[in-house]
């Protein structure tokens, strides 16, 4: 299996595991959107908690030059944590929510 089709494996695994554990209320949907052909993978709440709209991203992937971008995370979770122990190499996995002046400090990839 090629790095592209792997990162896309990771991904689809991690976002299917997290929105599964989801316990929200019935009136707001979990949606995965997974596009392979572009490489965006998210899941999403739509729906509604009383009189309020629910309309949340509540984690962004994606996969561009290689690595796996993490755009987004609205959980308690560690998805990057979790890419590595999949195998991904930690150069691989970029902070995008990070500002890229930040990216240094971290342990994971720049751009």
């Amino acid at each position: 299996m090629d790095k592209l089709a792997k990162y896309q494996e990771y991904v689809k695994t991690l976002l299917t595991k997290y929105a599964s554990d989801d316990v929200s209320d019935n009136d707001v949907e979990v949606q995965l959107i997974l596009d392979t052909e572009r490489n965006h993978y998210q899941w999403m709440n739509i729906g509604w908690q009383g009189f309020n709209r629910i309309y949340r991203c509540v984690i962004h992937f994606d996969i561009k030059d290689g690595k796996i971008w993490l755009q987004q995370n609205l959980t308690d979770r560690n998805p990057a944590e979790e890419l590595v122990m999949m195998g991904v190499p930690r150069e691989d996995i970029v902070l995008g929510l990070q500002a890229p002046y930040k990216r240094q400090y971290t342990d994971y990839g720049v751009a």
